[in-house]
């Protein structure tokens, strides 16, 4: 066999080695930038981004921004206007976990979520559409208010990070944030590997009655009686108690476009839902032979009455108007007060409605979420407090999937995997681990960590 020529070989490998490598170059130079070096980088590239700026950063970030997107108002309509929302991000490093806090309501903190703690992870938190300065800037267009746009508007967040972390995404909320969470996962459930709602309601009704069902069985018969017992003594005793209402009211500066006798009676039957929601201790209930200022400064303790005040519901009058046509919300029974009260029929919060709009519920849309709840919802982690009274329509999972739903005993809507007993703790990281990939908690994290 004739040998090539010695200085022939070298050319021949250069474009073997040219052949094979060429076409890999050609694709990471086509498939887009390379990978920032920097969060503001990445912030830079995102062409939805409109501004953002430093804030100061909770552990374990490095950076925090303030972050405002423009997001379509209809994201079925490629002609839509577009409206301000707000996102926080904080990174920690490009090959960590994402998480990402999916609010129902304004955001208040870029504080590392619980979840973020126990993963060691990064965070983008998305402010709900239509709260705070999430909105457009004359008025709200309330058709576009319901659960298929809001979970666009987090799947458009997520889209424009997506392609610069690495590592597993995982997305989180808490009550009405861990509803956002379900419904995003449910139209996006390729967005996340791993969705993780705490205390998230799934109600059927504006009324849903389950919760009536509960708040007759949950607890002790002493303390349903007690509890009972004190509302009627807040009846009874109005002429006593409502001064101090009044006078707390005008320190405040409380407006009360129901009046104040509707205010203070929708605050008395609301007490029995709030003393378990928040799990407050039935020995804190005073005793009827206490004072009226002793009542009333209970009774301020678990259901602050600003619940009903004007300024209060405008602030988040979305989740009302969504509560009443779409996700749900409870109401409040006449009968046991019926001596008391001028109506005869339950009471809806329908008075919390947008002026010159229906509460007109869709019921669809939460069977919708149910039935995908139950058929499709893999590597979703429930987490409720067996007493909170949120729990009362609380996700049941089927067995269909590979779901899990734990309630922490004697818990409350105040309830965190860290409150968990370490046993149970023990198996949230376990699953979690497995679904994720990753030796959990990381970093350290214990149950007597931070995180909200």
């Amino acid at each position: 066999m004739k040998r090539m020529p010695q200085q022939q070989r070298p050319l021949r490998i250069r474009g073997l080695i040219l052949s094979i490598f060429f076409p890999v170059l050609m694709v990471v130079i086509l498939s887009g930038n390379p990978k920032p070096i920097t969060p503001t980088e990445v912030l830079s590239s995102i062409a939805l981004v409109d501004s953002f700026r430093a804030i100061p950063s909770d552990n374990p970030f490095s950076e925090t921004y303030e972050v405002w997107f423009r997001v379509p108002l209809d994201h079925t309509n490629p002609h839509s206007q577009y409206f301000p929302l707000r996102v926080y991000y904080s990174h920690n490093g490009f090959n960590k976990p994402m998480v990402v806090v999916i609010d129902g309501y304004t955001m208040y903190t870029s504080k590392a979520n619980e979840i973020t703690s126990i993963v060691d992870g990064n965070q983008i938190t998305i402010e709900h559409r239509f709260f705070s300065q999430s909105r457009p800037l004359d008025s709200i267009p309330w058709s576009y208010l319901n659960i298929r746009q809001a979970a666009a508007d987090a799947h458009l967040v997520i889209s424009a990070f997506k392609p610069f972390y690495h590592g597993k995404w995982i997305s989180t909320g808490i009550s009405k944030s861990g509803q956002a969470t379900i419904f995003h996962r449910r139209f996006y459930p390729a967005d996340v590997n791993v969705s993780i709602p705490y205390v998230a309601p799934l109600n059927f009704s504006s009324e849903d009655e389950r919760v009536y069902k509960f708040l007759d069985s949950v607890g002790t018969p002493e303390c349903r009686k007690k509890i009972y017992d004190f509302q009627i003594q807040l009846f009874e005793r109005k002429s006593e108690i409502m001064p101090l209402f009044k006078e707390l009211s005008a320190s405040k500066g409380w407006k009360f476009t129901m009046g104040f006798e509707k205010a203070y009676d929708l605050s008395v039957l609301e007490y029995s839902f709030a003393f378990w929601q928040w799990g407050f201790n039935c020995s804190s209930i005073p005793a009827s032979s206490s004072t009226a200022k002793e009542l009333f400064e209970h009774w301020l303790e678990v259901n602050p009455f600003s619940f009903f005040e004007e300024n209060e519901v405008d602030k988040v009058r979305p989740f009302f108007y969504q509560a009443m046509t779409e996700i749900g919300m409870y109401g409040y029974r006449v009968k046991p007060f019926s001596r008391y009260l001028s109506d005869t029929a339950n009471i809806t919060f329908s008075f919390a409605m947008p002026r010159g709009h229906r509460a007109i519920f869709n019921a669809s849309a939460m069977s919708d979420i149910d039935r995908w709840v139950k058929d499709s919802g893999s590597y979703m982690l429930y987490i409720y407090g067996q007493n909170d009274a949120w729990s009362a329509t609380a996700v049941d999972p089927g067995r269909k999937t590979n779901a899990v739903k734990m309630v922490c005993p004697g818990g409350s809507h105040s309830s965190r995997i860290k409150d968990f007993p370490p046993e149970l703790q023990d198996s949230i990281y376990k699953v979690l681990g497995r679904w994720l990939d990753l030796k959990l908690p990381a970093n350290g994290y214990t149950n007597s960590s931070s995180g909200l």
